[in-house]
């Protein structure tokens, strides 16, 4: 995986991401440059390169002279996002169904890290993966940030009742979000960018979220709707 951005390759290279090698481009050899400076401390390999080929190595087009390739990202389990609650709260906890759009996970892995939440769960099959772009978007929350891969979403939600989440999905035609308490263990679900929550899924939780809104369109953004609802529960919990 290419993790690409003065940022992200510094983020990754403090919080110990296994780096093979950190392209830069040879312009920058000879000024102090805080890249160069933490790679030489923790022995990683650095190659520069001519701008034209870290181009053409880019997987986003936003490299800024800087390309770390790293090993694929390291998911974690969904009890490794239930140990140690970073609020007395207990866990809070975000789970996507489908959604499939690099820049929503990266935006929403973002506004989770920033949150506070304790991790998030996505599906192996039919929605996005973290990769370079997802990396990139985050601006550098992934190295932050546990997200567990499941084969069923359902079989997740259990494990998380199991341990005492509320499991809220946020939909239309739910409770106005402003109006409950969601001050305890929770999770909430979002949905895809085009179908939202499975139905099947929708059932599944305890309750179903929504957020008011006076215009005429009557969708957000999965990324959009996701930041508004985990700070919304960021606010409650205090």
């Amino acid at each position: 995986m290419k993790i690409e951005g003065k940022n992200q390759v510094i983020e990754a290279i403090k919080n110990d991401v296994t780096i093979n090698k950190i392209l830069i481009d040879k312009n920058f050899a000879t000024r102090r440059d805080d890249v160069i400076n933490l790679a030489k401390k923790n022995s990683i390999r650095v190659e520069f390169l001519p701008k034209k080929v870290l181009d053409e190595q880019s997987a986003t087009g936003h490299h800024q002279g800087y390309i770390a390739e790293a090993i694929d990202f390291e998911y974690s389990s969904v009890q490794d996002i239930l140990q140690n609650p970073k609020s007395d709260k207990g866990a809070f906890v975000v789970l996507l169904d489908g959604v499939e759009d690099p820049h929503n996970l990266g935006a929403i892995i973002r506004s989770c890290e920033c949150a506070g939440v304790d991790g998030i769960i996505i599906p192996k099959v039919r929605a996005c993966q973290v990769n370079e772009t997802v990396v990139r978007t985050s601006a550098g929350a992934t190295t932050h940030m546990k997200i567990a891969r499941v084969a069923n979403l359902k079989t997740a939600i259990d494990e998380l009742k199991n341990a005492g989440l509320w499991i809220y999905a946020l939909e239309l035609g739910g409770e106005n979000i402003y109006s409950q308490n969601l001050t305890g263990p929770i999770g909430i679900v979002i949905g895809s960018e085009g179908s939202g929550i499975k139905q099947s899924l929708r059932t599944y939780c305890d309750g179903i979220l929504t957020l008011p809104m006076k215009g005429s369109v009557n969708s957000l953004n999965a990324s959009v709707s996701a930041g508004i609802a985990i700070f919304e529960i960021l606010r409650q919990r205090g």
